[in-house]
């Protein structure tokens, strides 16, 4: 029996294999699946992505859906309830900032018509980025884009989305195509 050929970062967890296959770098064109994976890349800050992936259902339920409209609302003390919730990560800090990224990305809605518009302005012709990579190893933990869309971010108030953070979300939505050339999953 041939044996399925993967992006080696998702080893052998059924789970991160579900999400290598079915998800990263397929390119997103909703919105709030957007801003899940902005809330989600931003929580993950310092942390491995698994960890993210286990507690995702946790998060989904905890922040409304990933609802941006309706996280912009919560208040200090859905902060401290959320601080409380054992399925998502304790860090006041990243809650707070998916409250206030949550803000600015309505704005880039309302500016852009869409989040998933706003990114593709930085993309050439408005299209995914597609790398050759063969290995690994060759994969940059940061590229121009992502410095630009990151910088971008920031001056409009984004929290926990420096470059690197930046980048893993660009793969994830399928913005940047980082399957190897050899994965059955590149299209």
């Amino acid at each position: 029996m041939e044996q399925v050929k993967r992006c080696g970062w998702c080893g052998e967890d059924p789970l991160y294999m579900k999400y290598h296959d079915r998800e990263w770098g397929r390119e997103v064109t909703d919105d709030r699946t957007m801003f899940e994976f902005l809330t989600l890349e931003s929580a993950q800050a310092g942390l491995s992505w698994i960890t993210i992936l286990r507690k995702r259902e946790n998060y989904r339920e905890a922040f409304a859906g990933f609802d941006p409209e309706q996280v912009t609302r919560f208040t200090e003390q859905d902060v401290e309830r959320l601080l409380q919730n054992p399925g998502i990560i304790h860090n006041r800090l990243k809650i707070k900032a998916a409250v206030t990224n949550a803000q600015h990305f309505l704005e880039i809605q309302r500016e852009y018509g869409s989040f998933c518009a706003y990114l593709k302005s930085f993309l050439p012709d408005g299209k995914p980025v597609v790398n050759q990579w063969k290995t690994l190893s060759e994969i940059p933990a940061s590229t121009p884009l992502s410095d630009a869309v990151s910088q971008d971010m920031k001056k409009r108030g984004f929290k926990f989305f420096g470059t690197t953070i930046c980048y893993a979300h660009l793969q994830a939505v399928g913005y940047v195509n980082d399957h190897l050339i050899d994965c059955h999953c590149r299209l």
